[in-house]
């Protein structure tokens, strides 16, 4: 299995739009499981979970990992992701599809801002923080995962998934933090 997949088919990044399939494709990441115990996980019918799985295979973000015979004599199929993480290139999503990827960006980059924020008050320091910075911020962060993405693809899984995600967000955050277009959110690390 891939460990990053940078996206960049415009109707496969359609696929990942759907909040259902992004779910699926993260419980899959963990271990491989059937279209019973997903339906049950996401609290979803059985026909629903089947068609995203379906669509999921046709694209190529899923394969059967394995199948065994379960009770009644019925075969089970288990199904795991072709890579542990999925990045979309930013500069390749449609245009009508981007408010379904700028979210997941705006609520990571509060995250790390909100961190930043807490460090620079432990310094005695004052980070502030508004509508036009997130969204700066969120979406050049989401144009460098591009980027890291494209370094992490080739490699081996090793380590948990939240450690990958976490990692790449940190280069990309890093990254654009040193850019030399944010000089305030810089001075911050000079404190500590």
């Amino acid at each position: 299995m891939e460990l990053v997949r940078v996206v960049q088919d415009s109707e496969v990044i359609k696929v990942l739009a759907d909040p259902v399939r992004r779910e699926i494709l993260r419980y899959l990441s963990v271990e491989p499981l059937t279209e019973s115990q997903l339906a049950q996980r996401l609290v979803l019918k059985k026909s629903s979970v089947a068609h995203h799985l379906r669509v999921l295979r046709e694209y190529g973000l899923i394969k059967i990992g394995k199948t065994r015979v379960g009770k009644y004599g019925i075969q089970e199929k288990f199904y795991e992701p072709t890579a542990v993480l999925f990045i979309e290139d930013w500069g390749r999503i449609p245009h009508d599809y981007r408010r379904y990827f700028l979210n997941r960006y705006l609520e990571r980059v509060r995250g790390m801002l909100g961190v930043l924020k807490l460090l620079a008050e432990r310094k005695g320091k004052e980070l502030k923080v508004d509508v036009e910075l997130v969204s700066k911020l969120a979406h050049e962060v989401a144009e460098e995962m591009t980027r890291v993405g494209e370094e992490f693809e080739g490699r081996e899984v090793s380590g948990d998934r939240e450690e990958l995600i976490t990692s790449i967000y940190a280069e990309a955050f890093r990254r654009v933090i040193f850019s030399g277009r944010w000089k305030e959110l810089q001075s911050i690390f000079a404190y500590l």
